[in-house]
């Protein structure tokens, strides 16, 4: 297969400064994008600020020979958002690639985590990407093309002491389901992506020991940054997608449904009576939408409109009334 690349394509990397999204912005600038490199320096507890590692990962592109932008604006609030596309735009004139990397972790046990800590979680890592898709959306739609990926992370699936970190990233995985199916339209392919690397925030946790040495070696931001950099190209396979990476191992993440139990004159006592069908995994289908959900359901339960007899349910989108 040819060199997969983009020249001629604009890209921006939040939270690009440091780590993962480092690896992304560089390999993006290497195969030819112009790259906005977004950072706001803080740690990766989301405490203080600097503009240097925005400009330092800035300055390693343009030494390669690519080409790239500093911005040290927050993806937190709304208006900071829209500045960063602003940054892309004015830069250099379009917008086609938007990686969502920008996020902090605090740790601690839900009861003692402090409501201020709980929303700067909730407000880079999930309201962030928000911002971010919302600032970017128009000008995909109107260029009618656009690659968007979203970074998450497999502990949507539960982690303790991580609450607010864990909420946004589950929130982030439903948003890029969503968005999938409204930018396709538009030939906008939104993706997420689930690193698993010896970040900050991981290094941070752990003591010296052979696991943290074998993390660094083994598991490097750089040898996820090959599915990021796929799912925002031209070619990019999917959409509305959960991807984990790691270690050169790449796979598909996603949610299911038993077929479960039914009983149209349901009890407690039947369910408790039957809850291991309701919980057996041996059978399952991989809903692509909520509508696709309910026409399973409505097969389930005997529906004369379910998909087995032909029927399809249509997403028809109501006008929206500002207000």
């Amino acid at each position: 297969m040819a060199e997969l690349r983009f020249d001629g394509q604009v890209a921006i990397v939040t939270g690009a400064g440091n780590g993962l999204g480092r690896a992304y912005a560089r390999l993006l600038a290497a195969r030819g994008a112009r790259v906005v490199v977004n950072d706001i320096g803080t740690t990766a507890a989301g405490r203080g600020t600097s503009d240097a590692p925005a400009h330092a990962v800035t300055r390693e592109i343009i030494d390669a020979g690519g080409q790239a932008v500093a911005d040290t604006h927050t993806v937190a609030e709304e208006h900071s958002a829209a500045a960063i596309v602003r940054t892309a735009l004015e830069s250099f004139g379009r917008l086609d690639v938007l990686v969502n990397n920008a996020g902090i972790t605090v740790m601690a046990p839900f009861g003692e985590v402090s409501t201020a800590d709980f929303l700067r979680v909730i407000n880079t890592n999930m309201m962030g990407v928000v911002w971010m898709c919302r600032a970017a959306w128009p000008h995909m739609q109107t260029a009618r093309y656009g690659r968007i990926v979203n970074i998450t992370s497999t502990s949507f699936l539960g982690h303790p002491t991580l609450t607010a970190y864990v909420t946004a990233r589950a929130a982030t995985f439903g948003l890029t389901r969503t968005l999938g199916l409204e930018g396709a339209q538009y030939n906008i392919k939104v993706n997420a992506l689930s690193p698993v690397a010896g970040t900050r925030a991981v290094m941070e946790t752990l003591e010296e020991s052979e696991l943290k040495t074998w993390m660094m070696t083994k598991l490097t931001p750089e040898i996820v940054a090959p599915a990021v950099a796929l799912l925002a190209h031209q070619r990019c396979p999917v959409t509305g997608q959960c991807l984990s990476a790691g270690g050169g191992r790449v796979n598909l993440v996603f949610w299911g449904e038993t077929h479960g139990y039914v009983n149209h004159q349901l009890t407690m006592e039947a369910l408790a009576e039957n809850f291991a069908q309701v919980i057996d995994r041996t059978n399952y289908e991989v809903p692509a939408s909520v509508l696709e959900s309910a026409d399973f359901n409505a097969f389930k339960l005997g529906h004369k409109q379910s998909r087995a007899a032909g029927g399809e349910i249509q997403w028809q989108p109501k006008p929206y009334e500002r207000g």
